[in-house]
């Protein structure tokens, strides 16, 4: 089928271009082998006028016009599910072209079609073989194609993987221009058949480009023994770092990148080791860089065809001192437009809400990944519970969409969703026992349905909703499908005959369930129960999906999947629900779900939020939640009346909290509550699915909220409300997110009792305002301040008076 994105004009201009593979591609084994030159030539006078490339690759490639590089772009043509959607990019080469002959060449290596990738650290995944496609158009007409009479040889990089790291020897440069075979140039291979033949996959790029974003300076270099020197860049990104002062001829540095010492001061990878299930035993982590120097000291070591998740390096090899001035670390991701800022008066919630940034930063490097440097896969489960946080932070509307349609192609036919996209076994089992078991886990394929909701709050592109609306389909019924086709063994050993809600009751199959709880070693059990958790995401999609039927006309959908979802509803309350409020499963994130997603009756939320007041009470005041449920938990507690206790958990330190990562050094979000202890490290230090508290600093704090159901005519921050809720000891705080619309800030201050709210709402905003003490008013267009008294955020919460109609406010600052 092919992909709404895909456009002819991409297909015409690469028609006479033929796939092209290095020769001797084929004889290395993974991670070690090299980048290759290819190159051709090509005529052009300034008659003919602009000229455009347009070229694509199974690999990554650089492209070069005469010497000079083209674009600023990393890592093109990224990573999609190549087998559907291959991305082809385009440039305006005119200024680098000479009246005469001209020649183009590629830089290719692996990349993600052919490197190691994932947690087994499989390579080959999309194909063994890389290949490039190219070609130049003028307004005369095609200039240049790939094709037969194209050369090729292996260049200065002797070794390009993602994950292990990459080899430059500098006496392998500059490259050469004669075209001999006695230097290594050999005809390039074409490739024909299978996949080289399908051009409908092309697509053109709907996210921003992976770029270099930003430089940073070590904070301290230190010679921990003759030949070794430990940099410490003071953050933890993904990137890599750029060398100089390579040394005399023959010098051979090797670089390793790591996100913690050892109690020797030395860069470990221990926490990031890969495992290989079939031998059970780790892996090597990668991460190390190596460079030969040619003696010239105008060479400058920088790998643009790998990319580490570091906070350290440690060099080896070169004896001589390395000064600030030889080395940077450049961090390296995709160019989102930074949409969001916080500011407030704790500076320790600062240092949190930059630490969620970086960590973003660090896992956006052209898919969401869950960590840029064990696995560096799409895990769909890390996206579901991040996307709102993101969106609050940075423009991932292109980001997202891109991913979405990677997902959707790489969706089982049955609907299940694989637990990362791009996937490399495709919309099928990959014939790895775990990979495929895990294929369709409650919370990680909801990724499908939960990520083009948030995309249709923040950004309000129906399009966009109404392309992902058939895969969002396909997984709520494969989920339906699931529940009505089998009960937990251990349901039929109690309850021989099933009762009638059951049909509805999703308690088999492989889920993650909660993971890595504090206190509780995360459990991939095929054969445990998590129907709580199960049952209450099918819930949850069952809902959203009708919703989204509702936004696009579909009214008997809507009504088929809002009858489903009340089935489930009753299935999961018939369960898990007693009287009292309390659930059969008790557990802060089953708590924090259940009224998060709606499963709770009205009349009972108040029961359940007070039990789940009192789990956390018995918890010693800390949290308690995993993976899927941490992002709710906080706003649970203030949505329910319980604002202080949500306070207490975001300002607490020690194990497990946000704080006590900070304190232990981090400056990015950790895989483990206990990622670093007195006992040793365990884990990434850089997986922002703990991060998700930070949409409570924009939603709560500082009061900035999108419609949870909006129809068109609320998306886009098109309808906003404003409701700070102050605490934790906090004199100030303040958010601004930039919209379609403008810039929507709001900026409290608590001073002497006195409680002033200052904002700023942009033309074609509509803004409901709540002040802590329950007041209500209208914002038009324009600045505004609003005054409530109290003498702590207590006070002014506790005046909270019964909901009225909503005052319309003209008080305005000019």
């Amino acid at each position: 089928m092919t992909d709404p994105d895909f456009h002819p004009s991409v297909q015409a201009a690469l028609h006479g271009a033929s796939w092209i593979s290095p020769a001797r591609d084929q004889r290395e084994q993974p991670g070690t082998r090299p980048a290759y030159w290819l190159r051709g030539t090509f005529m052009w006078s300034r008659d003919e006028g602009k000229a455009i490339v347009h070229a694509t690759a199974h690999g990554v490639y650089e492209l070069f016009i005469n010497g000079s590089r083209v674009g600023h772009q990393e890592l093109t043509p990224g990573f999609t599910s190549y087998r559907k959607r291959l991305q082809v990019h385009e440039w305006d080469i005119t200024d680098l072209l000479l009246s005469g002959q001209n020649r183009v060449s590629a830089l290719l290596s692996d990349g993600w079609f052919r490197g190691r990738h994932g947690f087994e650290r499989r390579a080959d995944g999309f194909g063994n073989e890389t290949a490039l496609l190219a070609s130049i158009t003028t307004s005369s007409g095609t200039v240049a194609v790939t094709d037969s009479l194209w050369e090729s040889r292996e260049s200065h990089i002797t070794r390009a993987d993602l994950m292990d790291g990459q080899t430059v020897d500098f006496r392998r440069l500059p490259e050469p221009n004669e075209r001999t075979t006695a230097d290594g140039w050999l005809p390039a291979v074409p490739r024909q058949g299978g996949l080289y033949n399908n051009r409908e996959r092309f697509v053109r790029p709907l996210a921003p480009p992976v770029r270099r974003i930003e430089e940073l300076k070590p904070v301290s270099i230190r010679e921990a023994s003759a030949g070794v020197t430990v940099v410490d860049f003071g953050q933890n990104i993904n990137g890599w770092v750029r060398l100089s002062q390579l040394g005399p001829t023959g010098t051979r540095t090797s670089l390793l990148h790591g996100e913690i010492l050892d109690e020797a001061g030395l860069v470990s990878t221990a926490n990031i080791q890969a495992f290989d299930f079939a031998s059970k035993t780790p892996l090597p982590a990668g991460q190390v860089d190596e460079v030969i120097s040619a003696g010239r000291p105008s060479d400058v070591f920088e790998p643009r065809h790998t990319t580490h998740g570091f906070r350290y390096v440690q060099i080896e090899g070169n004896v001589r001192t390395i000064s600030p001035e030889d080395i940077t670390a450049v961090v390296v991701h995709t160019d989102l437009e930074r949409t969001g800022t916080f500011h407030c008066s704790d500076t320790r919630l600062n240092a949190l809400h930059t630490a969620i940034l970086w960590s973003f930063r660090g896992n956006a490097c052209d898919i969401p990944t869950d960590c840029p440097q064990r696995e560096r896969s799409g895990f769909t489960g890390d996206w579901q519970v991040f996307m709102d946080t993101a969106a609050l932070m940075f423009d991932v509307s292109g980001f997202s969409a891109k991913w979405l349609k990677d997902l959707a192609a790489d969706q089982w036919p049955d609907g299940r969703v694989p637990t990362v996209v791009p996937n490399p076994a495709g919309d099928g089992p990959s014939g790895t026992f775990f990979e495929d078991l895990a294929t369709g886990s409650a919370g990680w394929g909801d990724a499908s349905v939960f990520v083009p909701w948030s995309l249709w709050r923040a950004y309000g592109n129906k399009e966009e909703l109404a392309g992902a609306f058939p895969s969002m389909r396909s997984w709520v019924d494969y989920a339906a499908g699931a529940a009505a086709g089998g009960r937990h063994p251990d349901r039929v050993v109690a309850r021989p005959t099933p009762l009638p809600h059951e049909l509805y009751l999703w308690d088999t199959g492989f889920h993650f369930g909660e993971w890595l709880e504090p206190d509780s070693p995360p459990n991939p059990d095929p054969t445990r129960d998590h129907g709580i958790v199960a049952t209450g995401y099918l819930y949850r999609s069952a809902f959203l999906l009708a919703q989204a039927a509702s936004v696009l006309g579909e009214q008997e959908t809507a009504a088929a999947y809002q009858a489903l979802a009340a089935h489930v509803l009753d299935a999961w309350q018939s369960e898990y629900l007693d009287s009292t409020g309390r659930l059969s499963e008790e557990s802060q994130g089953h708590y924090a779900r259940a009224l998060a997603f709606g499963l709770v009756p009205d009349e009972l939320a108040p029961l359940t939020a007070e039990r789940l007041v009192e789990l956390i009470r018995l918890n010693g005041n800390r949290l308690g939640t995993g993976f899927l449920s941490t992002g709710l938990l906080l706003p649970v507690l203030a949505d329910h009346g319980y604002l202080d206790v949500a306070y207490d958990l975001l300002l607490s330190t020690g194990t497990p909290s946000w704080l006590g990562m900070l304190e232990a050094g981090a400056t990015t979000m950790w895989e483990w509550w206990d990622g670093v202890t007195s006992s040793g490290v365990r884990g990434s230090l850089n997986h922002y699915s703990k991060g998700a508290v930070g949409s409570f600093l924009y939603t709560h704090v500082a009061g900035i909220r999108l419609p949870e159901n909006p129809d068109a005519e609320q998306t886009a921050y098109s309808t906003v409300t404003i409701a700070p809720q102050p605490g934790g000891g906090l004199t100030s705080a303040s958010a601004a997110v930039e919209t379609a619309h403008g810039r929507i800030s709001s900026a409290w201050t608590l001073d002497h009792g006195q409680f002033i709210l200052r904002l700023n709402i942009p033309e074609g905003v509509s803004a409901g305002v709540e002040m802590p003490d329950g007041t209500r008013y209208v914002a038009a267009a324009g600045e505004h301040e609003f005054r409530a008294m109290g003498s702590s955020p207590t006070d002014l919460i506790e005046a909270r008076r019964p909901v009225g109609p909503i005052e319309s406010c003209q008080w305005t600052v000019n």
